[in-house]
Parts: structure tokens; C-alpha cells; sequence
């Protein structure tokens, strides 16, 4: 029997395969935002952490693992937004159909459910290793804080952020793993002059993270989570009409980039006016593509041309995929880039603090936002009938790179660099609208 490391032995034994209802014979391509019921073959058991407690004074568990209830089922109640279900399977095995599906979702919406990715055990694992170091004192956390100059990697504090223009504080805190760190290319002298350590304790590249961070298990997912989204971005290529390996090549292991793994923890609403604090304001992702996974509600998009926030329904064995700016510009706006927040779960769930693991694909830091209009016949036209309409294509002929986009949105959210609203304006991407068209996100 292969051998386990010790978070999955220990998770093993404590996670319990659940029967499922009889699944239909033929899963529809449209989840309906009613009630639905999925196959899972693991089922995470949890603990709501007391409320009254703050953030890192929990107790921990051997491997921080909550375990002794289920959780609470998403509501009925609560608007939600259809997602397209596409299969990765039969997306690596090329069929067209499912590859007009995933077409289908990233023009329109830019989200997507994705099943059949084959990663869950990478993701179980890495929840049981974020619990365990986000149940950390916060002395200790603060020690591997992210800072204030644009960097992403280590730990965020709650409260370092802006989710607003009027300089409202965010109220999530969450660990960036770097994929250069992860998955080197880089000479070790090279990682070092990036990279100095803090304490001789840990190699070069790590010593930015806790000491509890088990690195096979990040290293598992992340091989895992960048191969799922590098084959999305082949499919995506090439009906965007452009060479193979155009895309891949502009998100490729041997060029830095900002590229990461990212776990996230909410703590457990206060009081009644916590409930309406924002974890994340509404933004676009930067990157190019964004691998989600959720136990608990909280994810909200903003629906094309409406002003209602619709919540994105957790289902079992299912990520969330969705498109970030790098690629919506790179395609000329063929791409969806769409506006999305995160909140406190609703009711039933909100007595649970909300974890999330998500793998952010992004381009190189030296490659050039810029639409792949001389790459593509399709792009061209996309952006010839954005001048024939009058549109301002500006975003999509800079020579930002993207690097430079990255560092500008994440140095002009930090709170401690916030002059007015003005900062918080200059961390935007493509999301698009005006500030003041974006429903309660001005002062909420």
C-alpha cells in the first residue's frame, strides 16, 4: 500500500465517504441555482471554531483539521447564478462539444464549474494544512506578513486591505505560496538574490512562509492545479484562432511570475453589522486564470449588465473556474474578465469560518498586456469592432507588463498606502464600471 505523508494518513482517518443520493443518468450542462445534489468521494468534516475567539488563539488539533460535524447545507433562499458545468476530462481528451461548452462560459460569464479534475486529494490535503497554519498565533503569522510594496507572497492580516473607495477594511486573512518557489526554475544563487532568507532554518525560497507549511503537499497541488489550467488555456487558444503554444509560452515555468497558491480563512461574524463586512471587495482577478475550490458560500458575481451580487453555489467534487484580466486583454476582450466579491456564508453556514484553496495562473512577469491582435484573425476583429463602436481600446494596446499591472493593483489596496480614494481607484483592473455603478461598494 503506498505510504502517506502525515497530513493525508491523519486526514484519512478522520474523513468519512458519505453515500449520495442516486445521481441522474445525465448531468446537465446547466446547474439550475435551486437545490442540487452531486457526488463527492470525500465530504470534509468541520468544527465551527467559537466565534468569540479571535483569529490564531484556537487550539490546534494535530493537523488542524475540522472534525466533528458536517457542514450545513447551501440554502434554497439565496439568489445564485447558473454556472456552465464543463467536464476536464473530456476537455484533455479534446472533444469539441465539451470544448464549445468551455467557450460558451468564458465569453459569456467568465465562471465555470469544472468536474472530473482529478485533484480533490491534493485539495483535501492542502485545507488540512491551511487550517493548521492559519490556527497559528498571530505574532507568528505576522512574522511572514506580505508587507506593503506590492509583493503577494506570505501572509495577509485581516484588515490590511481596502475592499472600497471609501477605505472599508477587508476582513479575510490568507497565505500566497509562490509557484517559483514551488516549482523552481531558477539557479539557487538566483533564488536566493530574490528571495533573502530570514532564517538559515529553511532553504532560500521558503523561508518567507510558517514553519508548519508542509511543502510536498503544496507542491502536490500546485503540479496538479497549473497542469488543469494550462490545458484549459490550449483549448482557449485555439479557438481563439492563435498558434499553439502562443498562450502557454506567455505563462511558461521558465520565466518569474506571479503565479500562486492561495489559502484563505474568514472568521466568524461578530456582530450583525459584521455580516455585511466584505472579505474581498468586488474586483476582477488579475491574472489569467483562477482554480477555486469552496466548502461554505460567500463567492458573489455581479451578473453582465445587471446590479444584483448573485452567490456562486459550493458543489461537491466541482472547482470554480474563472478568467482573470491578464487573459481577458491578452484575447481582446473576447474573454470574460467579470467582477466577483467574497462575503460572509449565508445563513445556515455563517456560524462557520470560510476557508477557500484557489491556484492563480498568471503570465510572466516580463509579458506584455497587449491584445494578440497580430497573432489572431479573431482577435483583430474583436478589436476592429471595438473602435467601429467607439469603444476606448487603450487597455488593450499598453505596454504594461504584467508584472507592473500586478505590483500596481496589490501595492494600491494595502490600507497603509492609501492616500484617498484615489489609491483604491488606481488598484482596479478591467472590471469595467465606474466605482459608483458598482451596488454596495462605496461605503458597505
Amino acid at each position: 500500500m503506498a505510504r502517506l505523508n502525515p497530513v493525508r494518513r491523519a486526514f484519512a482517518l478522520i474523513a468519512r465517504p458519505i453515500p449520495s443520493a442516486s445521481a441522474p443518468a445525465r448531468m446537465t450542462a446547466l446547474v439550475p441555482s435551486g437545490r442540487c445534489v452531486s457526488r463527492s468521494a470525500l465530504v470534509r468534516r468541520a468544527t465551527p471554531l467559537s466565534p468569540s475567539s479571535p483569529i490564531g488563539s484556537q487550539p490546534a488539533s494535530p493537523i488542524g483539521v475540522q472534525t466533528t460535524s458536517l457542514f450545513p447545507p447551501f440554502p434554497d433562499n439565496v439568489p445564485t447564478h447558473p454556472l456552465i458545468v464543463v467536464d476536464y476530462e473530456r476537455i484533455r481528451a479534446g472533444h469539441s462539444v465539451e470544448i464549445d461548452r468551455l467557450w460558451q462560459a468564458a465569453t459569456t460569464l467568465g465562471f465555470w464549474y469544472l468536474k472530473n479534475h482529478g485533484t480533490d486529494a491534493a485539495v483535501d490535503d492542502m485545507f488540512a494544512m491551511g487550517d493548521a497554519v492559519m490556527r497559528l498565533p498571530l505574532e507568528e503569522k505576522m512574522k511572514y506578513e506580505q508587507g506593503d510594496e506590492g509583493n503577494s507572497f506570505g501572509y495577509k492580516v485581516a484588515g490590511a486591505n481596502a475592499t472600497n473607495a471609501a477605505g472599508a477594511r477587508d476582513t479575510i486573512e490568507f497565505l500566497n505560496i509562490a509557484q517559483d518557489d514551488i516549482l523552481p526554475r531558477l539557479s539557487s544563487a538566483a533564488v536566493t538574490a530574490r528571495y533573502p532568507p530570514k532564517t538559515a532554518r529553511y532553504p532560500p525560497e521558503t523561508a518567507r512562509y510558517p514553519p508548519n507549511v508542509d511543502f510536498a503537499v503544496v507542491t502536490s497541488f500546485v503540479r496538479r492545479a497549473r497542469e488543469v489550467n494550462i490545458t484549459l488555456l490550449r483549448s482557449l487558444e485555439r479557438r481563439l484562432g492563435l498558434r499553439g503554444g502562443e498562450l502557454e509560452a506567455r505563462h511558461a515555468l521558465g520565466e518569474p511570475s506571479a503565479s500562486e497558491s492561495r489559502f484563505t480563512r474568514n472568521a466568524v461574524p461578530h456582530a450583525p453589522e459584521d455580516a455585511l463586512k466584505k472579505g474581498i471587495g468586488a474586483h476582477t482577478d488579475f491574472g489569467s486564470l483562477s482554480f477555486v475550490h469552496n466548502r461554505l458560500g460567500g463567492l458573489q458575481v455581479l451578473s453582465p449588465g445587471t446590479n444584483e451580487w448573485q452567490y456562486v453555489k459550493p458543489l461537491p467534487g466541482h472547482a470554480v473556474c474563472n478568467v482573470g484580466d491578464g487573459l481577458s486583454i491578452l484575447s481582446g476582450g473576447i474573454l470574460r474578465s467579470n467582477v466577483h466579491r467574497v462575503i460572509p456564508p449565508p445563513p445556515p453556514q455563517r456560524h462557520i469560518p470560510r476557508t477557500s484553496l484557489i491556484f492563480f495562473t498568471r503570465p510572466g512577469r516580463k509579458v506584455v498586456l497587449r491584445a494578440l491582435a497580430e497573432e489572431s484573425n479573431m482577435i483583430k476583429a474583436a478589436m476592429d469592432g471595438k473602435r467601429q463602436k467607439g469603444e476606448d481600446v487603450s487597455a488593450y494596446e499598453g505596454t504594461v507588463t504584467a508584472g507592473e499591472w500586478f505590483t500596481r493593483r496589490m501595492r494600491n489596496q494595502r490600507i497603509k498606502n492609501r492616500k484617498g480614494p484615489e489609491t483604491w481607484l488606481a488598484s482596479r483592473g478591467t472590471e469595467g464600471r465606474v466605482e459608483t455603478e458598482i451596488p454596495d461598494e462605496r461605503t458597505a
